[in-house]
């Protein structure tokens, strides 16, 4: 708990709607990821993240966040390992793949099993193989920290962004 919760004090209530909120959030752009697991019993779990950030260099931490209501959270939260796919400028449609409900993610996918069995797609810019470490609940989200146990990236590759809403590829300035 922050010394300001422990002391008593609270932040005043939000001056804004969720969906202003949600536009403001949208004006910072990010990276696109896919967050991948096999649970126990071998099914394939994926979904796309754009909630993906450097903690630490030694030991090689990485998080990420993902809904409590999400589907995927059981084999999340459980399982011991994922991998988080940072996607390349040309992987738009896996994106928006991994983000539509009710659709069936994997037919098709390329990819390899990493190190420790969490999928790694094909193509991407770069990936993370992450024990998973630790778990912090806030708010209606769940914030996980990622262990990195190996990594690798494609010098040459364009990022896939988001912002506002919408998907971009990067262009040198």
């Amino acid at each position: 708990m922050s010394p300001a919760l422990s002391a008593g004090h609270q932040a005043r209530p939000p001056d804004f709607s969720a969906l202003e909120f949600r536009a403001s959030l949208g004006m910072f752009a990010t990276g696109v990821t896919i967050v991948t697991a096999r649970t126990d019993s071998g099914e394939l779990v994926g979904l796309t993240a754009n909630s993906f950030n450097s903690v630490s260099l030694s030991p090689p931490l990485v998080l990420w966040s993902l809904a409590r209501t999400a589907g995927s959270m059981a084999a999340f939260s459980n399982g011991r390992h994922y991998a988080i796919n940072v996607l390349a400028a040309d992987q738009q449609a896996l994106a928006e793949r991994f983000a539509a409900r009710g659709t069936d993610r994997w037919t098709g996918v390329a990819f390899t099993t990493g190190v420790s069995g969490a999928p790694v797609l094909d193509g991407v810019a770069a990936s993370f193989e992450c024990f998973n470490r630790s778990q912090y609940a806030e708010g209606d989200h769940v914030i996980f920290v990622g262990e990195v146990e190996h990594c690798g990236h494609r010098p040459e590759a364009s990022p896939l962004l988001f912002h506002g809403g919408r998907f971009y590829a990067e262009h040198p300035l």
